[in-house]
């Protein structure tokens, strides 16, 4: 598959990393629950590289749940398994939202173990600290615990 005219050209920063025992926690923030899903995908990536990850190839996917909090959890798994089959990293994601079903879009390339120096395998998503909300600011949060 090749890059689509879709890419996005630059994705700010929105997320952090919070702490939890041996796993991590990650928070995207945006102005709708699309981009704090995808801000939470940096920050899974985040987890695993610092190094920039070149947007070479487009991979597509498509995740249904019953309401938002487990649609972010399987967006952030099927980004991982994405990872491991495909042996990629990604760095730009778009993501669409549709009542319960999320369309999106990962940018990324093969893994570069010298350049993209991997610090661990995240392993899954998990329901801990699980929250998709629209917070008293108006932005939209999406966080979880990542199992590492």
């Amino acid at each position: 598959m090749t890059i689509s005219s879709a890419l996005p050209t630059e994705q700010r920063r929105e997320w952090e990393h919070f702490p939890h025992d041996a796993d991590v926690g990650l928070r995207g923030w945006g102005a709708t629950p699309a981009e704090a899903f995808e801000q939470a995908a940096l920050a899974l990536m985040a987890i695993v590289t610092q190094a920039e990850v070149n947007p070479e190839i487009a991979v597509r996917l498509k995740c249904e749940a019953p309401d938002l909090e487990l649609l972010f959890v399987e967006w952030l798994n099927a980004i991982i398994y994405e990872m491991a089959v495909r042996n990629m990293l990604f760095g730009r994601f778009l993501v669409r939202i549709e009542n319960d079903r999320l369309e999106g879009t990962l940018w990324g390339e093969p893994v570069d173990v010298e350049r993209h120096a991997p610090a661990c395998e995240p392993k899954g998503a998990t329901y801990t600290a699980l929250r998709v909300a629209k917070d008293t600011d108006g932005r939209w949060s999406a966080a979880c615990i990542v199992d590492v």
